[in-house]
């Protein structure tokens, strides 16, 4: 197909967890005309892991370099082959997982590079998933709260052992080595702009505020990094290091620079084309999928990120685990929330509790089938969704799972609906924390593999909440969010929300709550909520004994229907 010479494009570059996509897309349209995948070849799927510690998660930053030259070049043999110019590309835009901070020296090059640090864990990259830093996340909670520091309220009340300052600290105490010869840290979102542009030194990088100020308790309210007096605190060490990070912070409309000479050449696009300021993947789904103010874009997984948007002043809220001026829409207020498992409690189950299917994918397609018989209510079952702890509201990740009101006839389909109503419960507790707050959410569009393939799922979803259940248009929404970047830096757009409306949307099919399944989840959902604080907060009192005569009576009810 032979595309017009008046048309422009943009590029997405998506860093995953396993693998790097890139894609090609119509700045007039958002049609992706063509599509790069490369998966990383180190480790497990891309991961670096430690048999003797289960929360290791690194990553091999060359496996980024690689994987950049591999789609980018097989992106532009694409637009050749369909009779787009060069000069028809006019930017490039990133998103990567995060926080995935990396060791570098004095140039911005990975620790990893040099010889005598290639097989130490401790300077490749932190991966998200990284779980080690767990005791230094709750001694920043702990310290920052003794200090009456503010940083807490724009993450919703505790630091997180995913995040920024929690694996650094964690690298001083397990590898000092590393940490002493580490002249700073880059975040993957400003490290992939950085050699796209050239430019990885880090005094002079450019810096994303969607990174900082989700990860790295960055805000212009308190002058960006947490203060020199508080970083010392928790070291010494960390205090001297805030001199080599950066003081200013940027969203993603704005451009890193130009890609460079070098990497043009090696890839067959021309240099000097536009590359905007990196962010977190899931941000960039959310602006993909069509994210602004009345909207949550929920990207439904393995676990699952919520992302909304705010015009004008907010209130801190409590529990929501990111609140940042700039980091989804420039001049919005972006939040961030979600759940530590979604998929993997589903998967979980259908693993390892339903052995007779030959394959878990079969487990699940039977389990699905089966479930999607039942009525809301009929198993007489409740399920607390933190089988892999609680991210939003409660912050906590020594939660655990529970599954209440079985019976000696219990069935697998009932557990496994059950799971299903309890993830689409915590989504609800999400929802209602962001209205308490006067955050209107008055629709939902998921986006992700759970949105695209499982209809059982989404009805589900849009009975609990009561509220219609859209899909993102585009399969790689992420992608589509950075090439929407790509467009803006590269001014085929004016702005972000005009490049959404050309470039972003939902598929034509919408889940519709079922009024009736609605009434009894919301019955359920108060049971839920019961549990939920019982459980989750210190404070409450409250007798749990009706619970279970509760579901007892909705159950009979149910089943006489």
């Amino acid at each position: 197909m032979q595309h017009s010479s008046n048309t422009t494009y943009s590029i997405g570059l998506d860093y995953g967890t396993n693998s790097t996509r890139a894609i090609l897309v119509n700045t007039a349209t958002g049609e992706e005309v063509a599509t790069a995948v490369w998966d990383y070849p180190s480790g497990e799927a891309g991961i670096l892991t430690d048999p003797r510690d289960p929360n290791l998660a690194r990553q091999n930053p060359r496996d980024y370099i690689d994987g950049l030259y591999a789609v980018l070049t097989e992106i532009a043999t694409s637009a050749k082959k369909a009779g787009i110019k060069p000069e028809q590309i006019v930017g490039i835009g990133v998103d990567t997982t995060a926080s995935t901070p990396i060791p570098v020296d004095e140039q911005g090059i990975p620790l990893s590079f040099q010889e005598r640090f290639k097989d130490n864990l401790a300077a490749q990259a932190w991966l998200w998933k990284d779980h080690t830093a767990h005791e230094e996340a709750a001694s920043i909670t702990e310290r920052a709260k003794k200090m009456k520091r503010p940083f807490l309220a724009k993450c919703g009340g505790a630091y997180s052992s995913e995040w920024f300052w929690s694996k650094i600290l964690h690298c001083k105490k397990v590898a000092p080595e590393v940490f002493d010869a580490a002249f700073s840290w880059i975040e993957l979102c400003d490290f992939i702009p950085g050699i796209l542009t050239g430019n990885t030194n880090p005094l002079h990088i450019a810096r994303s505020v969607c990174g900082a100020g989700h990860k790295a308790m960055y805000s212009e309210e308190w002058g960006g990094l947490p203060d020199e007096e508080f970083l010392g605190s928790l070291d010494s060490s960390l205090a001297a290091l805030r001199k080599r990070l950066y003081e200013k912070a940027y969203p993603s409309d704005k451009p890193a620079g130009t890609l460079c000479a070098e990497i043009a050449k090696r890839v067959g696009l021309p240099a000097g084309i536009p590359v905007a300021v990196g962010t977190i993947d899931a941000h960039a789904g959310g602006v993909g999928s069509g994210v602004k103010p009345g909207t949550l874009v929920k990207i439904i997984g393995t676990s699952s990120c919520d992302i909304a948007v705010s015009q004008g002043s907010l209130r801190d809220i409590p529990g929501i685990s990111g609140i940042v001026f700039g980091s989804v829409i420039p001049d919005m207020v972006g939040l961030e929330a979600g759940q530590a498992a979604v998929g993997d409690i589903f998967n979980w189950f259908a693993s390892n509790l339903c052995p007779e299917a030959a394959t878990p994918s079969e487990s699940h397609k039977k389990l699905s089938e089966n479930a999607e018989k039942l009525r809301p209510g009929e198993s007489g079952l409740l399920a607390l969704d933190w089988n892999h702890g609680n991210r939003n509201v409660l912050a906590d990740p020594l939660l655990s799972g529970l599954l209440i009101g079985m019976t000696l006839h219990t069935t697998s389909a009932e557990v496994y609906r059950a799971l299903v109503e309890s993830t689409a419960f915590g989504a609800l507790t999400i929802i209602k924390r962001l209205e308490e707050y006067e955050v209107p959410i008055e629709e939902v569009v998921g986006c992700g593999g759970i949105a695209e393939k499982n209809p059982f799922v989404m009805q589900i979803y849009a009975d609990v909440l009561n509220r219609p259940m859209k899909v993102s248009r585009s399969a790689q929404s992420s992608a589509l969010g950075a090439a929407i970047f790509g467009a803006v830096v590269g001014g085929a757009h004016r702005n972000v929300p005009e490049a959404q409306q050309a470039m972003a949307g939902v598929k034509p099919f919408v889940y519709e709550p079922n009024p009736e399944n609605a009434k009894i989840y919301a019955e359920l959902y108060a049971l839920y909520k019961k549990l939920h604080d019982a459980f989750g907060t210190p404070d409450y009192n409250e007798c749990l004994y009706s619970v279970m005569k509760e579901l007892i009576a909705i159950r009979n009810r149910t089943r006489k229907i």
